[in-house]
């Protein structure tokens, strides 16, 4: 959790009273809960994110404990994946604790209840029991077992945990209120029979503690100060309270829950049990498979903890639910890698090129730069020859004046090397282009507007790139009332094809991230091996989707629409000039997203006046530098005018102007 936010969220705010109404810090402790029923995903991150990231900003520790209650769905194989989740993040833990540490002393708080007239054991069937709670609309009525005796509770509890009944013959019961408004408190359940093996606990129990029973006073125990759930459990809270009333000590410290919006996220399903569901029908490969949305799939997908951690302090924290869209997370890995991937050449979709006028048997070793956003990256070889592949649709026999790549008759720049100029074609008996013939210059100080990239054909790597989409074609695939969420699997969700890539990368390691250029960001699968490898597609350079997103259907947007599409992206993009520094954080990434998207359509000439716009309109000074650092990635050259404007920026007083200006600088 970054010091440099400028104001405090409302869970800080919360601990900051509290600190300033006499609770010692040193009582401050926080702890992060899972059930050990699936692997962590993208929405937990915002739980960890939260109560980790508090004990970062307070010097406070944070328990991790495992909520293991329900021993037909938990494996250790879920425990170690969610430790080395976090562990990858970058937090770590001061306490390893279970649930089922205390389930000795849940039992007998439990038996103190049934003492103190405050439980029962209830045995009706489960159909019984809904009917007698009511709705939310209509009061319960007391069910035929409430009044027993405590020492028939007593005695048939014991029994329950010796095992002499069935699960669903009998439950225990809290004794609070059937005719109360909130139906939680209408005598919840406590303990249950389940005879099933748990991973820590083995065959010493066969009655297991309900969460809500269970959650309360394990914070209770672990003297939690804070306990920090997602909003659903907010009608909980009272539950949570009463349950805590009947077994605290005055003179210690009592846990508070306080409730904040989970993180949901667009073209993305949150559900445990519907990942499951994808795994165990085949849908995807494992938990792991770099298109579901857990931490272990992101990871293998390329993800760094950088990028994750930056995404979930931009989205904050907020008290009510809402849909993030998966592009601020796609944006947060693009921005993290930008910085730290080296450069690399790879062909996903080879055609081949010949240079008629080079050497046929001379190799060149020419310096490429690693990554222009580093400079202590440095340089490596690659070899050039009279053979090279380059991509597909980076060729057209004739095009418009346009396309500033390929075609007959025009030229190019070719990355760290030379420029050519396509001269003829060769094409098989069913008209498809087998070569591209060309010629070189060596004078490579000639300014041409297209550059490519290119691998020499001889020396370059075979490689299986597995290109990764959304897995789901459809906003919110689980909203829909009608329709299953697997209607909505977007059948082309995995490509894989072989390329060819530079011989730098022979030696790659799993895990390793790299740039291919003009292509998107890619890593090295778990899968690869020195006689083949596989690189996965993390995420494209652009946000394409956003150009297929389909549009509202509504009168008012109708109406607007044509007004936006009429006006040049350099306007749209100047009208985020006034506003721009005032966003909160979500609000500018995302304006940040579409700065950068307008710009691909920008040329210089349309942002060098606004170099020259005045000091107090910072705003637009913010916005003209992404738009620069744009063109400069895709190829622009410095000149004076660009530097100087760097320059002023980077003694400015405004943190968001410096940080972009050095970003480019």
């Amino acid at each position: 959790m970054s010091e440099e936010r400028k104001s405090l969220n409302f869970i800080e705010q919360i601990i900051e009273e509290d600190l300033a109404n006499g609770m010692p810090k040193g009582n401050l402790r926080f702890r992060f809960p899972p059930e050990p029923n699936g692997y962590l995903h993208i929405g937990h991150t915002k739980a960890i994110g939260i109560s980790f990231g508090l004990g970062e900003y307070y010097n406070a520790p944070v328990n991790l404990r495992f909520d293991d209650t329900n021993p037909a769905k938990e494996e250790q194989e879920f425990v170690d994946a969610i430790k080395e989740d976090i562990a990858w993040l970058g937090y770590t833990w001061d306490k390893e604790l279970f649930s089922s540490d205390y389930f000795q002393q849940l039992y007998d708080w439990a038996v103190y209840l049934i003492k103190e007239g405050k439980a029962y054991v209830d045995s009706q069937s489960s159909e019984a029991m809904a009917e007698q709670k009511g709705t939310p609309t209509q009061f319960g009525v007391d069910g035929p077992y409430r009044n027993r005796s405590i020492e028939e509770n007593l005695n048939l509890f014991e029994c329950m945990k010796a095992g002499e009944f069935d699960g669903g013959e009998h439950i225990l019961r809290a004794k609070i209120d059937m005719q109360h408004t909130n139906m939680l408190m209408r005598d919840p359940i406590m303990y249950r029979v389940l005879k099933k093996h748990h991973h820590r606990t083995a065959n010493d129990w066969c009655i297991y503690p309900m969460y809500d029973w269970t959650h309360g006073e394990s914070d209770y125990i672990e003297q939690i100060s804070h306990s920090l759930c997602s909003l659903e459990f907010k009608p909980h809270r009272e539950l949570y309270d009463w349950f805590l009333d009947q077994v605290v000590d005055a003179g210690k410290l009592r846990p508070k829950q306080r409730e904040f919006a989970r993180l949901n996220l667009s073209y993305t399903i949150m559900s445990k049990r519907k990942l499951l569901k994808l795994v165990e029908d085949g849908i995807v490969n494992g938990w792991d498979d770099p298109r579901m949305p857990t931490i272990s799939g992101l990871r293998r997908r390329g993800y760094t903890p950088n990028s994750i951690r930056k995404f979930v302090e931009t989205v904050g924290v907020a008290k009510r639910d809402n849909i993030i869209d998966v592009s601020l997370l796609e944006f947060c890995i693009r921005e993290d890698l930008n910085k730290t991937a080296p450069r690399v050449m790879a062909v996903l979709d080879p055609v081949k090129l010949v240079i008629t006028n080079y050497p046929e048997d001379k190799v060149e070793w020419l310096d490429a730069e690693n990554n222009q956003e580093d400079e202590s990256a440095g340089y490596r070889k690659v070899p050039f020859s009279s053979e090279l592949y380059i991509e597909k649709e980076d060729f057209k026999e004739e095009a418009s004046a346009k396309f500033f790549r390929l075609k007959l008759g025009g030229e190019v720049r070719l990355k760290n090397a030379y420029i050519i100029k396509a001269e003829s074609v060769l094409k098989d008996v069913n008209g498809n282009i087998e070569e591209i013939h060309c010629t070189y210059s060596e004078d490579t100080s000639r300014r041409v507007k297209g550059t490519l990239h290119w691998v020499s054909i001889e020396q370059a790597v075979k490689a299986e790139v597995r290109e990764y989409d959304r897995l789901f074609s459809d906003e919110t695939p689980d909203s829909h009332q009608d329709k299953s969420f697997m209607e909505f699997i977007n059948p082309n969700s995995l490509k894989t094809i072989e390329a060819f890539v530079e011989p730098s990368l022979k030696d790659a390691k799993i895990g390793d991230r790299f740039q291919f250029q003009r292509l998107g960001y890619f890593n090295v699968d778990d899968d690869s091996t020195l006689e083949h490898l596989v690189f996965n597609k993390t995420v494209g350079l652009r946000d394409t989707w956003a150009k297929v997103k389909p549009k509202q259907n509504t009168n008012q947007n109708q109406q607007k629409q044509p007004q936006q599409n009429n006006r040049s992206a350099i306007e749209q993009i100047k009208s985020y000039g006034k506003k721009y520094d005032r966003l909160p954080e979500d609000k500018q990434a995302d304006a940040k997203v579409d700065i950068q998207e307008l710009a691909q359509k920008v040329s210089y000439d349309e942002v060098e006046p606004l170099f020259n716009t005045s000091v107090k309109k910072s705003g637009t000074r913010i916005i003209t530098m992404i738009t620069l650092g744009v063109l400069l990635k895709n190829g622009l050259e410095k000149n004076d005018a660009i530097t100087e404007f760097i320059a002023k920026a980077l003694d400015d007083k405004n943190v968001l102007l410096v940080a972009e200006a050095a970003a480019i600088s």
